[in-house]
């Protein structure tokens, strides 16, 4: 059956797993952001003082998450998945092919779901984190990471410089990633209780901007956007980009920077036995007791602390 484009889509999934396909058999020559990203789930992982007796690790990759975290994190069965058959395969151990949206579990399996930078080629989010939360057993943990809107704004400028320049318009070459001021509201709109969402800044320092683009292809993290350009990207506007990058950006060292911001998410499957907020009207002390200040009542107002 093929699968077509809509025009609700933001990502082509089948670039997507044919991206990753092509990288998996070099993978290890360019897995040092999966490895980088992993190594701070584990320590996250850490800090939860539980064991998780049936895990996922959903969009694997090469399995980098599961070799990072060995016999820490409590893991005791980790179960493996990848939209890309070559990528599951790569994994190695219990692994199979799925993709984020349309998960084949039913309800209630896992006491820990954990993502490693492969949610943000999923067109739904919001129904991939919702199927997530179901697969979790109550008070399973989910604990993702994923590329946020800070990543690869450099070359996002230039490339978007160099076509104004070269062509007179703008095709859509670098994918819109979430804001992490958004993440925390995507949990909650998905039923996670104790949402939480925090990011990172991980720098990379390049020769230049092919390098860069070399990477990107190797990792499987080239465009894959619905709407990007069917052909190959002029020369001439490449090698512009490449020389307004090196212009704005090139450091004392004489490389260039590139930004990867990591978002984090961390949310648990709701359950009786957490922590709940408190009702209304349930406090045993008074907050202006405890302000020192004096309480007022609905009706008063607010004396300005000065006049404009």
């Amino acid at each position: 059956m093929t699968e077509s484009i809509s025009p609700l889509k933001v990502f082509d999934p089948r670039m997507v797993r044919a991206h990753r396909s092509r990288a998996a058999a070099r993978l290890t020559e360019y897995d040092f952001l999966f490895r980088e990203v992993a190594e701070r789930l584990c320590d996250r992982l850490s800090d939860v003082k539980r064991t998780f007796p049936l895990a996922l690790d959903l969009g694997c990759h090469g399995g980098e998450f599961g070799q990072t975290v060995g016999g820490r994190g409590g893991i005791e069965t980790l179960i493996q998945c990848d939209p890309s058959v070559a990528m599951a395969r790569r994994a190695g151990g219990p692994a199979l092919v799925a993709d984020a949206d349309a998960l084949p579990f039913g309800e209630g399996k896992f006491d820990l779901i954990v993502s490693n930078m492969s949610l943000h080629w999923v067109n739904d989010l919001p129904g991939a984190l919702i199927q997530i939360r179901r697969a979790l057993k109550p008070d399973g943990l989910f604990l993702a990471a994923l590329a946020g809107g800070g990543t690869l704004g450099e070359l996002r400028g230039a490339l978007l410089e160099a076509e104004m320049e070269l062509a007179g318009g703008a095709s859509p070459r670098v994918s819109p990633f979430i804001d992490l001021r958004d993440a925390g509201a995507l949990l909650q709109r998905a039923g996670f209780a104790l949402p939480v969402a925090d990011g990172d800044l991980i720098p990379v320092r390049y020769e230049n901007a092919f390098k860069l683009m070399t990477d990107l292809r190797g990792m499987g993290e080239a465009n894959a956007l619905a709407a990007a350009p069917r052909h190959f990207t002029r020369r001439n506007i490449m090698l512009r980009a490449a020389e307004i990058y090196r212009e704005r950006h090139v450091g004392p060292d004489g490389r260039i920077p590139a930004s990867f911001q990591i978002v984090y998410l961390t949310g648990w499957a709701p359950d009786p036995s957490q922590q709940q907020p408190l009702r209304p009207g349930s406090a045993e002390a008074r907050l202006a007791d405890v302000l020192g200040g004096e309480e007022k009542t609905a009706g008063d107002k607010a004396r300005p602390l000065r006049d404009n």
